[in-house]
C-alpha cells in the first residue's frame, strides 16, 4: 500500500509527459510552418524559371 502512495505522490512521470506533449505540439508548428514556406518557395522559384524561359525567348 505504502508503494502506491509513493506512486500517487511521485509528479516526475507527470512532467515527463507534460514535456512531451510540448515537444510534440512544438514539432507539429514547425512541421506546419515549413510546408507553408516550402509552398511559397516552390512557388516564387516557378515564377522565377517561367520569367527566365520568357526572357530567353525575346
Amino acid at each position: 500500500m505504502k508503494f502506491f502512495k509513493n506512486l500517487l505522490r511521485d509528479e516526475q512521470g507527470a512532467t515527463a509527459i507534460e514535456y512531451g506533449l510540448i515537444a510534440a505540439l512544438i514539432a507539429v508548428a514547425a512541421i506546419t510552418a515549413m510546408q507553408g514556406l516550402g509552398n511559397e518557395l516552390t512557388t516564387t522559384f516557378s515564377t522565377v524559371s517561367t520569367k527566365m524561359g520568357e526572357s530567353n525567348t525575346v
